[in-house]
């Protein structure tokens, strides 16, 4: 994937993006007035240095998704795993005698079964 292209996607991620940094880099000048107005508390400076985390998070979301697609891009293709079978198939035959739709269903599930194996 070229790093230059400037795709609508692309362009569409880096604007939100940006505007999520403006949006919280704004709220945090705000945090930081009710702090240092005459009502302000610590709680307000707490939030005046979690909005730019806030605000950065986006990003850090890209990047890290596209680092991850490198790296899955990066490793060979794996082979296609084995089927494991978890179930034993039922070896007894069901009894006609007990309980004939318990009978003909339990038969049914022995024909597909029987296809699975082939």
């Amino acid at each position: 994937m070229p790093g230059s292209v400037f795709t609508p996607q692309r362009v569409a991620i880096t604007v939100t993006c940006a505007a999520s940094l403006v949006v919280c880099c704004g709220l945090a000048w705000w945090q930081w007035q009710r702090f240092s107005s005459a009502g302000g508390t610590f709680q307000n400076l707490g939030y005046v240095l979690q909005w730019p985390l806030f605000g950065l998070f986006p990003a850090f979301v890209v990047w890290r998704i596209r680092r991850l697609e490198a790296r899955k891009d990066a490793e060979p293709p794996e082979a296609a795993p084995e089927p494991v079978v978890t179930v034993d198939p039922v070896r007894t035959p069901a009894r006609d005698d007990e309980d004939d739709e318990l009978a003909a269903y339990n038969r049914y599930l022995a024909e597909l079964n029987a296809r699975d194996q082939r």
